[in-house]
């Protein structure tokens, strides 16, 4: 029993080695798996200002050059108050539409006169539906539309078009990203000693 025991714990220390051994022969194929597998490249746009096609143009050139990042894409949402707004507007639209439709006078409840404009409203009520329906998505489009092309590699912003005011250009981006994948290999390489 006693000599089972030994030769399991003394399999196991040759195993050991040996995983040990094949992983410390080849550093930079250990270090190409740490950061092949741990890179995002995470993309936060304006889906309403129409960079979804530089998007996908750069994530197909990305994927290609670099096939081993994981990349994400996610609209950039607009601050609170505005996607509350937006919403508002949207709710107010349906409801101000049924009100012409229906023709019920929404000032009457109030205790007040129609504006001439209710009486234009109800004497055009298709022309009037559609300039409400117009009007208030183009407000709701400008509370919801940010201008954003954010990029982030790990959390680390690489690029601001907040910040620049401009997209980044595909050498840009691929420029940036080759030295940052070079800096992750450089610091991963450096040995951690404990002090």
């Amino acid at each position: 029993m006693r000599f089972l025991l030994l030769l399991l714990v003394a399999a196991s220390a040759v195993v050991r080695s040996d995983a040990s051994a094949n992983l410390g022969s080849m550093p930079g194929e250990r270090l190409k798996m740490q950061y092949a597998m741990g890179l995002l490249l995470k993309f936060q746009i304006c889906v309403s200002c129409g960079y979804r096609r530089v998007f996908v143009e750069y994530v197909r050139v990305i994927s290609q050059q670099y096939p081993d990042i994981c990349i994400e894409g996610e609209n950039y949402l607009p601050q609170p108050i505005y996607r509350h707004i937006a919403s508002f507007l949207s709710v107010f639209k349906l409801v101000l539409i049924g009100l012409i439709i229906v023709g019920k006078d929404p000032f009457a409840f109030f205790g007040m006169q129609a504006p001439s404009i209710w009486q234009w409203d109800q004497e055009n009520k298709v022309y009037a539906c559609m300039m409400v329906f117009f009007l208030s998505k183009m407000i709701e489009n400008q509370c919801m539309s940010t201008g954003a092309f954010e990029i982030n590699l790990n959390d680390v912003p690489v690029w601001s078009k907040l910040e620049s005011g401009h997209l980044p250009s595909m050498q840009q981006l691929v420029q940036i990203l080759d030295n940052k994948m070079k800096l992750s290999v450089h610091m991963d390489s450096i040995p951690h000693h404990r002090s």
